[in-house]
């Protein structure tokens, strides 16, 4: 083959790939599609929902497809805690924070990876969204407040369902109230992007059934406006975090559900989209090893035992952390402890338990039934049961008690929460902590209006916006808890305004 043949048939593969990547047309030169609407938002989680409300509150034309038989994704295993800086409950009770305040431990937590602009844009918007979700939405809030891990001030709620459902549910329902359907089992395979550079619409294959790439029926359908992608991390997929972090291999479960994977990640790299910090990958550091995804024992160690009692090690029978440190530096202390051979341990009494029932009612009883919870009548049996010292084990509780009457962690630098109680002589509670991979910090880069950028200039891809954890560069290195909630929330509603503000096309 002469080089004149072989830079023709270059050239020819190359014109051909690029007349796929644009859809047919019809005789007036535009597009063609099976359906069109003004914004077609591509996940119905927090920040899918969100933007879906705001975009028809705006008087959009909207379309919610997800390609899981269920709605609400990874939000629908989410323990529904959203951080409100500066929020009309804190005000209520005496509560001192601001903007300001989260902002400072939203980047001292990511280690300054996080961008200062979308840091101050989500939590300068976090009051608002909160009262939206309140009275737009529907959304009911426990105004019982806490805070924790990286977290400066008493700033957390939880629904009063206790998990993500409760703001599923009611956001779902406003939907259906304004006519806008939300289409399950739909996989979106392709973005279409235009020679101008614009983004008309998606490709889809409905009746889709996951893990089946080829299951369901061929349709492209076009957005007007915008198309809105709140696809959620890559959590459950192993191929594609291991490619960013050799270490999150098969032994690592996941908090995930099992749709939480990487196509979309692949295809906004396909059409142009500039992506960070996808090698930043969070782990929840207090789930059970008993359970499968993020279960509920996470509770009991990030509620009973983080802000009323502790966290032991077998090995010693002593503290080895800060439990109220941040994510990162909780998983790798852990995993010290389970590489050495072995138990990290969340412990507390009859009071840690009475405050989780305060937040989160009825599931301890679930967590005692099916064993990821172990009540032990005093020291000496739960000593026994873990091959630990008693003596250690007895003098680390002494220790604790002594540091909690003085209101200063001398040992690790732990802040005490003001209702927290001496531990006494038992029963005793213990839930085991193995981390799970729970949070993609990277993603792709929007503007501060969740306009998505374009890698060769840094600038908006006209019609393609994104929100939730589909978004890098704004929880940085290490997400503080509470924060996706609130992440997705905001940027969700920004995304969906913005979508409809867009001038349509067709």
């Amino acid at each position: 083959m002469t080089e004149l043949s072989r830079r023709r048939l270059i050239q020819g593969a190359a014109l051909t790939a690029a007349v796929a990547a644009v859809p047919a047309a019809n005789a007036a030169g535009k597009p063609k599609f099976d359906e069109m609407h003004d914004v077609v938002v591509v996940g119905s989680g927090f920040a899918g929902l969100a933007a879906a409300l705001a975009a028809r509150e705006a008087g959009a034309d909207v379309l919610v497809i997800d390609k899981m038989a269920f709605v609400g994704g990874n939000s629908s295993l989410s323990g529904g805690m959203m951080a409100v800086p500066g929020s009309s409950v804190q005000k209520e009770q005496g509560i001192k924070d601001s903007p300001a305040q989260l902002m400072a431990d939203m980047t001292r937590i990511g280690l300054g990876l996080g961008d200062p602009d979308h840091i101050r844009f989500v939590c300068e918007k976090a009051s608002d969204t909160f009262e939206w979700t309140r009275h737009y939405i529907g959304v009911e809030w426990n105004e019982h407040l806490t805070g924790k891990g990286g977290h400066s001030a008493s700033r957390c709620m939880i629904t009063k369902q206790g998990t993500g459902q409760g703001i599923i549910v009611p956001a779902v329902a406003k939907l259906e109230k304004l006519g806008t359907e939300i289409r399950t089992g739909v996989f979106m395979e392709k973005i279409l992007r235009s020679d101008a550079g614009r983004v008309t619409g998606i490709e889809v294959r409905e009746d889709y059934e996951f893990g089946d790439a080829k299951s369901g029926r061929a349709k492209r359908i076009g957005a007007r406006k915008a198309v809105i992608l709140a696809c959620g991390g890559f959590g459950a997929d192993v191929a594609y975090r291991k490619r960013l972090d050799p270490k999150l291999g098969e032994k690592f479960l996941t908090t995930n559900q099992p749709g939480a994977t990487a196509e979309a990640w692949r295809e906004v790299s396909r059409i142009g989209a500039r992506v960070i910090q996808a090698d930043w990958i969070q782990c929840l550091p207090s789930c059970s090893p008993k359970e499968q995804g993020m279960g509920i024992a996470t509770h009991f160690a990030s509620i009973s035992a983080t802000l009323f009692g502790f966290w032991v090690s077998s090995l010693t029978g002593k503290r080895f952390v800060n439990e109220f440190g941040d994510r990162k530096l909780c998983t790798d202390a852990i995993l010290n402890v389970i590489n050495a051979g072995g138990e990290a341990l969340a412990f507390a009494d009859d009071d840690g338990v009475r405050h989780l029932e305060v937040l989160r009612p009825g599931l301890f009883a679930k967590m005692l039934a099916a064993g990821t919870v172990e009540k032990f009548a005093d020291a000496r049996a739960l000593a026994r049961a873990y091959k630990m010292n008693e003596r250690e084990l007895r003098a680390t509780i002494a220790r604790y008690n002594a540091l909690l009457a003085k209101k200063q962690d001398t040992d690790f630098g732990r802040p005490f929460d003001k209702a927290a109680k001496p531990i006494g002589e038992g029963p005793y509670y213990v839930s085991r902590m193995s981390p799970k991979v729970h949070h993609c910090m990277g993603g792709v880069v929007t503007d501060i209006h969740t306009a998505v950028l374009d890698v060769t200039n840094d600038k908006p891809i006209p019609g393609l916006f994104a929100a939730g954890e589909f978004v890098g560069g704004i929880h940085g290195a290490v997400r503080i808890g509470a924060c996706a909630v609130l992440d997705c929330l905001v940027n969700g509603r920004e995304a969906g305004r913005a979508a409809a503000a867009v001038k349509a096309w067709a």
